[in-house]
């Protein structure tokens, strides 16, 4: 009687490759459900206010960020198990090899037969992400417009919502399509260094959109206006200033007419630095701290009109403090060292690529017998073979990311914001409706910021000197 090991030695190798790859899919899966279970027991079991937590966190807020975070994990497990089955039966059913031949059915109706390769990847390309983004829409309507919605966040109109997703959908493709028909271009002609020029063009590439991000692409989709002239935006100049940060331009963008969630980042490079506030992070500029003015609720029919009880947003000291932290990421070079990381990785995918893609078992394994299209192969190397080294990288980069947050944090006690941080940490976390208590497993896997407890320790002694 043969041993599974034995068993598992005489199956071909395209049948090895196939089963690894499920196997693997799966079992991050079920190790995500596990993690993900822990922490919803968290959420059923801690129903009151722990000791530690009972000076910065009400028992109303407390039930409230309890049941969202509740509601958001029960969410995320049918819509994680959807996506493990419907990926399954997709490789299962070959749905990738089907794909790719009524995409070769289409172009070659066109006038492209099968020499023209590069045509044939962006119909499939075109195909496989409109599959998805309607596979994702029912998931995505749900978690806007009941889950969001019945926790106060979502500010959108079903019209504005289908108008948006339609606008991303159009915008992704102008990207992706010329991006990768140049990509596959460079591949197929540049020889046995062609890994080279692959990682330089996406190096390129990837530094271009960062640079048009903020001034053309998100544009299209949210409204950004200058910060007026005012005792913000002085004061913002003054820390620029002071920790010599490249300052051009601050902008205010009206978040809040697609959530009430809030943020603040900053972008460009070199001396043309830019700093991007949320209205929904600022107590005296977010719309949904303003009554509505009589006559002006026609304005804006796509969105909501939602006037809080409480106010939302954080007073200009504790913008300030959290501005400090962000601009420790750029004093610090954390920015830097996540480019250099992210292209290190990048670089070594393609030479691996480079080494992997010859291997005909791999197309194989997938349903490719006959030809090997140099886009499948980018699939399935890229997501599928790489998806383990892909884990690991992941966790090691939230482990890094954790450390950055501390230091960030340290950098804005160093400029004397650490009252100011504290206080405004607890507010956006009432604002979000973060949930401050975590298993230590989930949290150590999932968060790539430190949970409020640990940060406001870290910033409690600098407080209270």
């Amino acid at each position: 009687m043969a041993l599974p090991g034995e068993l598992w030695a005489e199956l071909p190798a395209e049948k090895r490759i196939f089963s690894s790859v499920l196997l693997f899919s799966w079992a991050v899966y079920l190790w995500e459900a596990f993690l993900a279970h822990r922490q919803r027991r968290v959420y059923r079991t801690t129903t009151h206010v722990p000791w530690e937590l009972g000076q910065i966190m009400d028992s109303e807020t407390f039930e409230k960020s309890r049941l969202y975070q509740l509601d958001k994990s029960t969410f995320s497990f049918w819509s994680g198990l959807y996506s493990e089955l419907e990926g399954t039966m997709i490789l299962i059913c070959g749905g990738i090899p089907f794909l790719w031949n009524l995409s070769g059915q289409i172009s070659g109706r066109a006038g492209f037969g099968p020499e023209y390769e590069i045509v044939q990847s962006l119909v499939f390309l075109l195909l496989a992400t409109l599959f998805s983004a309607l596979t994702g829409l029912p998931w995505s309507l749900y978690n806007t417009f009941v889950i969001e919605e019945k926790h106060g966040f979502n500010q959108q109109t079903l019209g504005f919502f289908v108008k948006d997703a339609i606008k991303k959908f159009i915008v992704t493709q102008c990207i992706l399509l010329p991006v990768t028909s140049l990509l596959l271009y460079i591949i197929k002609i540049g020889g046995d260094y062609f890994f080279i020029y692959a990682w330089l063009f996406t190096l390129v590439v990837s530094l271009v959109l960062v640079t048009i991000y903020a001034d053309y692409i998100a544009p299209l989709f949210d409204k950004f206006i200058p910060l007026p002239e005012g005792e913000l935006k002085q004061q913002i100049e003054v820390m620029a200033k002071s920790i010599d940060f490249p300052l051009t331009k601050v902008y205010v963008v009206e978040g809040s007419k697609r959530s009430s969630h809030s943020n603040a980042y900053f972008y460009g490079f070199f001396k043309n630095k830019r700093i991007v506030l949320f209205d929904t992070l600022l107590e005296d500029y977010s719309a949904l701290n303003k009554e509505p003015v009589e006559g002006e609720e026609g304005e804006n029919e796509e969105t909501k009109s939602k006037t809080k009880n409480k106010k939302q947003g954080c007073k200009n000291e504790e913008v300030l403090a959290v501005l400090g932290h962000e601009l420790g990421h750029w004093k610090l070079g954390h920015t830097v060292k996540n480019i250099i990381i992210s292209q290190m990785n990048s670089f070594l995918c393609f030479f691996l690529f480079a080494v992997l893609i010859g291997r005909k078992e791999l197309f194989a394994a997938f349903g490719f017998y006959e030809t090997q299209p140099t886009l499948i192969g980018l699939m399935i190397i890229f997501q599928f073979i790489f998806s383990p080294y892909n884990e690991i990288l992941s966790f090691c980069l939230t482990v890094l990311s954790r450390r950055f947050e501390f230091q960030a944090d340290a950098f804005a006690k160093e400029l004397g914001k650490a009252k100011d941080l504290y206080s405004a940490l607890i507010k956006l976390n009432k604002d979000n409706l973060g949930f401050p208590v975590s298993d230590w497993i989930f949290s150590m896997w999932h968060y790539s910021h430190p949970p409020l407890l640990e940060r406001l320790q870290a910033l409690k002694d600098a407080k209270q000197e």
